[in-house]
Formats: C-alpha cells, structure tokens, sequence
C-alpha cells in the first residue's frame, strides 16, 4: 500500500512539474494537474494541501540530492579552507545555476509576493544553507582556521562574492548557460576575496 501511495505521489509531482514549466506558477492550476494525471482534487489534495506545497516539493525535491551533496564539502575536519570553500562554492553555483534551477528560480521570485510560496521556498533553500555555512565557518573560526567574527555574517559575505558575478545577469535574465570552466573561475576568485577578509591573522 505504501509503494502505491509513493508511485501515486511521484506521478503527481512529474505530472506538476510539466504544468509548472509549460504554464508557469501563476497560471497553472490544481485542476489542471489533476487533467494531466486523471485523478479527482480530493486524490490531490490528499498529498499536497496547496499548490504553493506542491510547487515546493517538485522544485526541492528534484534538487534536493545535489543540494546535499554540496553540503558535504562543509567537513569540520578539512584542513585547507581554501579547498573546502571552492569545492562548496563549486556545487552551489552549478546547482543554483543550472538552467532548470534558473527557470524555477525566476518562478519563485516572480510569485513571491503575491502568495507563501517565496516564504516557503526561502526556508527550504537559503535559510538551510546558511545555517549550515554559518556553522561551518563558526567551526572553522574556534579551531583557528578563521578569524573570529559573526560566522551567520561571514556565511552571507561568502555567499554574496560566490553570486557576485552572476546575479544581476540572472535576475535580467540575460545570463546565459554558464560553464564548469567559468565556475570555477568565479569561486576561486571569490574564495580568494573571502580569505583575505576572514583567514587567520
């Protein structure tokens, strides 16, 4: 009973996934999730009370593997902050601008204020990552890695140089696909900035 339930769920969030993407937030419907799968709103209601819900699900969950995997270079026990911060920043910015992260990003913002769904997707993504950034470097400061300072303002310092040269374009949406090779440029350009502020005396 519980694997049928699990399939009936996947399909409801395949299902959403197009309707999002072919419709966008705004105009895409419950009903019309419901058309697509050939289920009753009662069966989809039954898994996702709100379609902010069910946008939030097919946007995190499809993401939420290499949003892991990107936090796993956050190892207390690295030696070279340098490393560990580009091999972080390296998975933030591919995971964040991949061109269907990008899509649903510009979704989220697009909505945020006219409904929960900004609110939501902030306290599954940037709040979640900062909190494990913000202890990462708290960790890094006590041992010495670091110098001491506010680690939540240190976490948001190195997120803003790791955006820095993307941002803008992305949120004008005249940013184009951006390679491994340019990635991995910007992070170690950024990581070089953050050291300089933050590393050891």
């Amino acid at each position: 009973m519980r694997a049928k339930s699990e399939t009936r769920r996947q399909a409801i969030l395949e299902a959403a996934s197009d309707v999002f993407q072919e419709m966008g937030f705004e105009r895409a419907t419950m009903a019309a999730i419901c058309e697509r799968l050939g289920y009753s709103k009662a069966t989809l209601y039954n898994y996702f009370s709100s379609k902010e819900e069910l946008f939030s699900a097919v946007a995190f969950g499809a993401t939420e593997i290499e949003f892991q995997a990107t936090l796993s270079a956050l190892n207390t026990d690295v030696e070279d902050m340098t490393k560990a911060l580009e091999d972080f920043g390296r998975g933030l910015l591919t995971l964040l601008y991949a061109p269907d992260v990008q899509a649903v990003r510009r979704m989220i913002v697009a909505e945020a204020g006219r409904s929960e769904l900004g609110k939501q997707c902030y306290k599954l993504g940037p709040v979640r990552s900062e909190a494990a950034l913000a202890a990462f470097l708290q960790q890094a400061m006590k041992s010495g890695k670091l110098r001491q300072a506010d680690a939540r303002i240190a976490s948001l310092h190195l997120r803003a140089l790791l955006e820095s040269e993307l941002l803008d374009r992305f949120l004008f949406q005249t940013l184009d696909q951006v390679s491994a090779k340019e990635i991995r440029s910007m992070v170690q350009r950024a990581v070089a900035m953050f050291m300089a502020a933050y590393g050891p005396a």
